[in-house]
């Protein structure tokens, strides 16, 4: 059994981690808030330029794009939205057993697909794995802006443009609610299922023409897909956060608890046996 000292450290140790991890808990759930009301604020931008897109795509011209095309399949990108940091439970590993889950059913080599890394643990999962990789971000923000991913995004979307890729994925975490997150993967490139999002009210006056607006429209809409997907992640990595600060925090109580029983009782006895000590040497003495 360990001494009364060493119990004693180790309560003093796990309080002094039970005030850490309920201080994170409490900062996660600020950001968390914040990141929230981003990803929400974001949808009803996302919204209207995808009726705007629908709303062209779906109309009786002969306007076409590139990227509403579907084409042979023979190279595809997964980009994949992970967290810097740890300490966020299965948040970083579920969507990495995802993305190796997806790999392995639909390729046989290294050359028919390619990651685009965001976030540092996604990186250094693909790192390990020499898993190829054609692009990456590390270090984004709590808080990220448009500015923060619009190179990638751009780069992203031109790499399909130009043929490098015939399909692009994207896997990350939806946010559900604060407790709940869920893996999402989705196709990103080529744009489907526009025909679902046609607008109700199609009066628009375009200038100049559709076409001309159509091919800057998609290569914003993609952008605008993966950006808010980014801030989706992001409201799930600081939900995940404050979950798992939560637990840490829970259980670090609970070792508490278990801790002191175990050293009161470890004294006790102590006690116990200074006191029948001290009575057998009077009645040596007797």
């Amino acid at each position: 059994m360990a001494s009364l000292r060493d119990l004693k450290a180790r309560i003093d140790s796990t309080k002094k981690t039970k005030k850490i991890t309920g201080a994170m808990q409490m900062v996660s759930a600020s950001k968390m808030s914040k990141a929230e009301q981003n990803a929400k604020g974001f949808v009803p931008y996302a919204d209207k330029l995808q009726e705007v897109v629908a709303s062209i795509a779906n109309s009786n011209t002969d306007v076409s794009h590139p990227m509403l095309i579907k084409r042979e399949v023979k190279k595809t990108a997964y980009l994949v939205i992970t967290s810097d940091r740890g300490l966020v439970g299965a948040y970083n590993s579920n969507i990495l057993r995802n993305l190796v889950q997806t790999i392995e059913k639909r390729h046989e080599s290294k050359d028919e697909y390619t990651v685009i890394a965001v976030g540092r643990k996604g990186y250094d999962f693909c790192k390990k794995r020499d898993l190829p990789m054609s692009n990456s971000i590390l270090g984004m923000a709590d808080h990220p802006t448009f500015a923060d991913i619009k190179e990638l995004a751009s780069e992203t979307v031109q790499m399909y443009g130009d043929g490098e890729i015939d399909e692009l994925n994207i896997i990350y975490n939806h946010y559900v609610s604060a407790i709940s997150q869920k893996v999402t993967a989705k196709k990103l490139l080529p744009i489907e299922n526009l025909d679902a999002h046609s607008a109700i009210n199609n009066d628009y006056e375009y200038d100049p023409d559709q076409e001309q607006i159509l091919e800057v429209l998609l290569p914003q809409y993609a952008e605008s897909l993966i950006f808010g997907a980014l801030l989706d992640g992001k409201a799930s990595e600081h939900a995940a956060s404050m979950t798992a600060m939560r637990s840490a925090t829970d259980n670090a109580g609970d070792l508490i608890d278990d801790l002191s029983l175990t050293y009161n009782r470890a004294r006790q006895a102590a006690i116990t046996q200074e006191i029948t000590e001290i009575s057998g040497g009077v009645a040596a003495l007797e």
